[in-house]
């Protein structure tokens, strides 16, 4: 698995390439401009950045993105765990659920996302 870790800005305009793509170059510096007050050349610097780390691919001005949003969001996740919690998620929700109550919908919705992950390990 490849390294693809986003500085906070980066990750802000790849959600516009997640959300537009395929988007013609002209439109997303329309929409960097907009979105995050970019200038033209601030959205091709960070385009082509992207595109050399194989994140996006800009081929005749239409761009579109080559990692998905899960995969970007599954390798931050688990660099989060690793630097915070020595990679150990009951750590994690153990420190979290100390000052933060969760609603019977997010219990539900979390046994049920554990439940799925227990029986596709169990296969």
């Amino acid at each position: 698995m490849s390294d693809y870790k986003l500085f906070e800005s980066e990750y802000k305009f790849m959600e516009l390439i997640w959300e537009h793509s395929p988007v013609n170059s002209t439109k997303l510096v329309k929409l960097c401009t907009e979105e995050l007050g970019w200038k033209k050349s601030t959205t091709y610097t960070v385009l082509r950045k992207l595109c050399e780390r194989g994140i996006t691919k800009n081929v005749d001005a239409t761009v579109t993105y080559m990692v998905p949003r899960e995969e970007i969001q599954m390798q931050e996740s688990k660099a989060f765990l690793e630097k915070t919690f020595d990679g150990s998620l009951p750590m994690f929700l153990a420190s979290f659920l100390k000052k933060e109550s969760l609603s019977k919908q997010e219990i539900k919705e979390l046994r049920r996302i554990i439940d799925e992950s227990a029986n596709e390990t169990e296969v």
